[in-house]
């Protein structure tokens, strides 16, 4: 440390000894030099830009290993350089807690329209089938009727009558391709027994 550092840091620890003391009968000149000494002390702080703070900061934190092992690292930021979206930490906690079934009606929509088939697919009566199709049709006209704001629904309605015949030409199809299952081989007594024309 140079000479005039190691003497201000003298100054500031006898300037916070004696602020200690401050009630404690201190004379009105000691008073006024610790006073002085705090000016002197704002006076520097003040004379201080952030940006050479911020600088300094940063080279302590470097020196120390603080951004050592950071999970970006070496990789671009994710985000970065698209448009600004007021609602892209909402979007991030969806995303990151991987949050199901909270949205815009539009979003859910969408990736319900994306699903459907499959949801219909696990059905088992036409019933069944008929009535989903019934309540996504439902809340897709609900949903274009509200003015709330938020990305259009864009979804379309789903005709029942040919879903219908598109979950049945499906489930014959997946029953056409499930093979008969081969005849079990039978053990030996088995195959004594039916050459013996007992069977």
């Amino acid at each position: 440390m140079s000479g005039g550092a190691a003497d201000f840091r003298k100054r500031l620890e006898r300037a916070a000894e004696r602020r200690s003391y401050r009630g404690a009968g201190i004379s009105a000149e000691e008073e006024a030099e610790l006073d002085a000494l705090d000016a002197q002390e704002r006076d520097k702080r003040r004379k201080v830009s952030d940006a050479a703070l911020a600088e300094y900061l940063v080279r302590d934190a470097m020196a120390q290993g603080k951004f050592d092992n950071l999970k970006y690292a070496g990789k671009p930021i994710p985000g970065l350089g698209e448009s600004y979206d007021p609602d892209w930490w909402v979007k991030g906690l969806i995303q990151r807690e991987n949050i199901s079934g909270l949205g815009p009606a539009a979003i859910l929509l969408r990736a319900e329209d994306a699903e459907l088939d499959d949801t219909l697919d696990a059905q088992y009566t036409e019933q069944q089938v008929r009535d989903l199709l019934q309540d996504f049709n439902r809340r897709v006209i609900d949903a274009r009727r509200q003015l709330q704001g938020g990305p259009p629904v864009i979804t379309k309605t789903r005709d029942v009558e040919a879903e219908l015949e598109h979950w049945r030409s499906r489930r014959a199809a997946r029953v056409a391709e499930v093979p008969a299952e081969p005849e079990p081989e039978r053990s030996w007594w088995q195959r004594l027994w039916k050459g013996t024309g007992q069977d």
